[in-house]
């Protein structure tokens, strides 16, 4: 393949990078897509969402082909004390309706599907090649190397990942810091449909969706869980430099929250047949490096740190395809210096700007006591206003600020409190 060239070599068969190579391919560009996996999906965990207004922006239609899992009509938020939950359970028929929807997906299958729709629409892909390099020439990026290939390209679009070892080598950015992803452990549990239906109240093809806050011992971070067609994903993503400074091995603390009675109870009679761990963007847009393009280079999806964790919402997967239809757009521009016009249609996309929306919320995520304090306060509150035994109950408003008293200080509550406003 020494003497291959063409017009984009695409690095990463995510669904970023299959989405740039179906945009361009659809053009009648000449597009190289390279996987370093087996298949296309095969080092992804299963399991996640997706809310597919991104689909209908590469084309419209699309999500109707794609092998989603079941659409999203309820959304929960848990939250844990040690056996105690609460959980806030919202449905809305609505959601499962009409075009943008949101659903559950199964990475394997949906990578596998996104690269073959790449391919159809005439780029060439190859699984199991590992980029090691780049190729430069006088200041401008003009291939990629592959063990003794090269391979040479107009442009080269990275989209290796949270750690792109691609962007780090152009120059662009150091290595991902600690502070700005997210470990996540996920386990993928394989239940009927019935007794998934059952179990969360809902139809065939709708599904539920659930965070869970109060299951990482204090940790920045939190719980999921998607119901998908035959299977459950379920998972907590960890702060890895509090995680480290914790102690307690990740793995454990994910049994902990496995064991949690109200969760327990769902995955009953499940089988277990996926489990990993992988990094995730964590901060939004202030890890957003500054520089994500060269001359022969641009950088998009998780290698951007393109994501969106409001602790309710967790966006990656739209915004991952998003950039890779503008970084198509961007090259399919005659004439115009591609790095600015992929930077103007993030911006026309509404991409940048929907991450600048939300740049402050992560603030919320530095009140430490989130994680443990005030779910162990909301259960404690809760248990205290549904408890009958027969006795004369105390004081009610009495009786709940002592519970306030028990886990903050009033001053502590203050602080947080405008610290969540100037957040939002």
């Amino acid at each position: 393949m020494s003497d291959d060239s063409f017009d984009v070599i695409v690095v990463g068969a995510g669904p970023a990078g299959s989405a740039c190579a179906f945009a361009l391919a659809r053009e009648g560009r000449s597009v190289l897509l390279l996987e370093r996996g087996d298949s296309a999906g095969a080092k992804n965990l299963s399991g996640g969402r997706l809310y597919t207004y991104a689909l209908e922006l590469l084309e419209p239609g699309m999500y109707l082909r794609a092998p989603l899992q079941r659409r999203i009509v309820r959304e929960q938020v848990m939250l844990v004390e040690g056996r105690r939950a609460t959980t806030l359970d919202v449905a809305d028929p609505a959601w499962g309706e009409g075009v943008p929807r949101s659903h559950s997906v199964v990475r394997a299958s949906l990578d596998e599907w996104f690269a073959a729709e790449a391919e159809g629409a005439g780029a060439v892909f190859a699984a199991g090649m590992r980029v090691d390099g780049l190729l430069e020439e006088n200041g401008r990026i003009v291939g990629i190397r592959a063990g003794e290939d090269e391979m040479r390209a107009g442009v080269v679009v990275a989209a290796d990942g949270v750690n792109s070892l691609l962007g780090q080598q152009a120059g662009l950015f150091p290595d991902v810091a600690a502070r700005a992803v997210g470990v996540g452990v996920k386990e993928t549990i394989e239940l009927p449909d019935a007794v998934i239906d059952d179990r969360f109240g809902v139809t065939a093809g709708e599904g539920v969706a659930r965070v869970a806050i109060g299951c990482t011992e204090g940790v920045s971070g939190g719980g999921f869980l998607y119901t998908n067609r035959g299977s459950l994903s379920l998972g907590i993503v960890f702060n890895p430099e509090q995680a480290a400074a914790h102690g307690r091995p990740i793995q454990e603390i994910f049994q902990d929250f496995k064991e949690q009675p109200a969760i327990a109870a769902l995955l009953e009679g499940g089988t277990s047949v996926e489990y990993g761990a992988h990094l995730v963007p964590e901060i939004g847009h202030h890890g957003v490096p500054a520089r994500l393009h060269r001359e022969g280079m641009l950088v998009i999806g998780d290698a951007a740190q393109f994501g969106i964790n409001t602790g309710l919402v967790i966006r990656g997967m739209d915004l991952a395809i998003v950039s890779g239809l503008a970084a198509a757009r961007a090259i399919l521009q005659e004439g115009a210096p591609t790095g600015p016009a992929y930077m103007a249609q993030l911006e026309e996309l509404a991409l940048l700007p929907t991450l600048r929306a939300y740049a402050e919320f992560h603030g919320i995520f530095g009140i430490s006591r989130i994680f443990k304090e005030y779910p162990a306060l909301a259960n404690q509150a809760l248990g205290f206003l549904f408890q009958v035994d027969g006795r004369v109950p105390p004081p009610m408003l009495k009786e709940l600020l002592a519970i306030v008293r028990k886990n903050v200080s009033f001053r502590q509550l203050a602080a947080d409190a405008w610290k969540g406003y100037r957040s939002l």
